[in-house]
């Protein structure tokens, strides 16, 4: 058997006379990929158009767990479509590390000194950012 054949027939590839496994991608990383695959959706998409516009790569049960485990998240919504789910992107990347930043500060009992630690860990043209972010836009308090 070639090394092509090792490869298509075990999803491994020969190096070196080693069979080596696949490069295993981060839960983080396989929820990047879905949410960018959902977002270029014309509208709600199937598990199963996720997974072909993900080139196949990925069982269909793994992108079922990712779909759940973003839904869970609030990442994504879901719609009743037939027998099976059709998905919509409901945060870009950066809700998602909006949310997960949030439930670390929430998780914590002194919000404060987290948030004091934070903000004084922040570089310059972060902190400056952030101070424009918090600055008032002038329209508290009309009427």
């Amino acid at each position: 058997m070639s090394a092509r054949e090792r490869t298509a027939a075990g999803g491994r590839q020969d190096v070196g006379g080693q069979r080596q496994r696949p490069r295993r991608r981060g839960q983080g990383e396989l929820e990047a990929l879905v949410l960018s695959a959902l977002k270029e959706a014309d509208g709600p998409a199937t598990a199963g158009w996720v997974q072909e516009r993900l080139g196949g790569d990925l069982a269909y049960t793994t992108v079922i767990t990712i779909l759940t485990r973003l839904l869970a998240k609030g990442a994504v919504t879901r719609e009743r479509a037939g027998r099976s789910f059709a998905w919509t992107c409901a945060l870009d990347q950066a809700g998602l590390a909006a949310r997960r930043m949030r439930k670390v500060l929430d998780s914590e009992s002194d919000r404060e000194a987290v948030l004091a630690s934070f903000v004084t860990g922040l570089g310059p043209d972060d902190e400056r950012l952030l101070r424009e972010l918090l600055r008032p836009t002038g329209h508290e308090g009309e009427d």
